[in-house]
């Protein structure tokens, strides 16, 4: 009964039907009903017998509330329940009898949850939002069939430097442009913007998963990740500044495992630090995009992360990607940079601060929101080549400087210190 998410699964159901044996859960039980934007005379008296009755000739509902109270043998007829409704339905039990062994069994069978009578409205409205969750949860596809995954890391050389975008647009592109079931992990536990350019509410997934490794399992990710589209769903927070991350990162290995049975694609939004303080979280990503802007601190620090990468992840490949560029004001050159990082850049994405607004207005990601923009049209053919990686492209060798730089690889610490020593103007 309760069931992964299958696709059509909810499409013709009514959202919901109670079936319950006295006045007064009714009582309790239309308003939140109502209150939850269903109506009112979907909630019947009768019990679990009546629903069988009822599901036997009509179709289940995507969430069904059944009354044990009138039952002798709960288990039983609880799979008599389960001969009539389709696979999909949430269930959720109320009953007098206050037993662990029971309430265990009854979840065992399928039941989402039991709730002990008498109920009150605030127990009844956690119920069902909880439940509502599972549909808002990933559609996994046949385990059986082999499945090709490709994970990728997008890392910011910098805070600001479009990290979050990138990472946002990416999973949006794949998801939705390319029709393929994808999840996003957003590592910034406590400032974490995914669901916020999602326009979602980020839940409480990832600091569950975080306190609780030992509950991560397919069912876990089904209830705990946020659905943004048909194929998108994202595990992010919004900890509270507070509480310190508390963890040896093992949660977050658990997770990429999990998202490689349920996906195809797993975008993780990587911070910088995290980079640092769990390594292992890239043992398994065969991309990386490296966020940068044209500054000489973000030089410096592309050069840090592509010999960390080298050292700590040579399976992954990297991909360089220049963000926010504006033709003649940035601090340096495309060609000086390039020289200091002894690459290519692969991917200058246009500044385009109107474009951002609109998808901020819009509660869109970028790429959603400004499909026609010139910097999409870049992020659009990043996605692309990320998807051909999976394909066994090669990486390109890395260029070298045709000659010595002003932002030659050890020069930046000597411009540095130069451009500290210069005397500031005169008032």
């Amino acid at each position: 009964m309760n069931a992964p998410w299958k696709p059509g699964a909810s499409g013709n159901r009514d959202p919901f039907a109670a079936f319950v044996c006295d006045d007064n859960t009714l009582d309790v039980l239309r308003p939140v009903s109502v209150e939850m934007g269903w109506p009112p005379e979907k909630c019947a008296k009768g019990g679990l017998r009546n629903a069988v009755q009822s599901l036997s000739i009509a179709a289940s509902p995507n969430i069904l509330l059944v009354d044990l109270s009138e039952s002798g043998d709960p288990l039983n007829d609880i799979n008599a329940l389960a001969e009539v409704c389709e696979p999909g339905t949430v269930v959720i039990a109320i009953g007098q009898v206050n037993d662990v062994r029971l309430y265990r069994d009854l979840l065992g069978s399928g039941i989402h949850d039991y709730l002990l009578k008498p109920i009150s409205a605030g127990q009844l409205r956690d119920a069902l939002t909880q439940a509502q969750l599972v549909f808002a949860s990933p559609k996994t596809s046949d385990a059986a069939a082999p499945k090709k995954h490709i994970s990728t890391a997008v890392v910011g050389t910098r805070g600001g430097v479009g990290a979050s975008t990138l990472a946002t647009s990416l999973a949006w592109l794949f998801s939705s442009d390319h029709r393929m079931p994808t999840a996003l992990l957003d590592l910034d536990v406590h400032f974490g913007t995914g669901a916020l350019a999602l326009d979602l509410e980020p839940g409480r997934g990832l600091t569950d998963a975080i306190d609780n490794p030992s509950r991560i399992d397919g069912l876990f990710i089904e209830r705990a990740m946020i659905r943004a589209n048909d194929n998108l769903s994202i595990l992010s927070a919004e900890a509270p500044i507070s509480a310190p991350l508390m963890t040896d990162g093992s949660a977050f290995v658990q997770l990429e495992e999990e998202f490689r049975h349920a996906f195809e694609m797993t975008v993780i939004d990587l911070p910088r630090n995290m980079l640092i303080n769990f390594p292992h979280l890239l043992a398994d990503v065969n991309v990386v995009v490296l966020a940068t802007e044209m500054t000489l601190a973000s030089a410096r620090d592309s050069i840090r992360i592509l010999s960390w990468l080298k050292a700590n992840a040579g399976h992954a490949r990297p991909i360089v990607v220049g963000n926010k560029f504006l033709t003649g004001v940035a601090e340096i050159s495309r060609a000086d940079f390039e020289a200091s990082i002894e690459r290519k850049i692969d991917y200058l994405v246009p500044y385009d601060l109107k474009s951002a607004t609109n998808a901020a207005k819009l509660g869109q990601v970028f790429v959603d929101a400004n499909r026609s923009s010139k910097a999409s049209a870049v992020i659009r053919s990043l996605a692309d080549q990320i998807i051909g990686s999976g394909a066994g492209e090669t990486e390109a060798e890395p260029v070298k400087p045709a000659r010595a730089s002003l932002l030659g690889k050890l020069d930046l610490k000597a411009m540095i210190t130069k451009k500290s020593k210069t005397p500031a103007p005169a008032q």
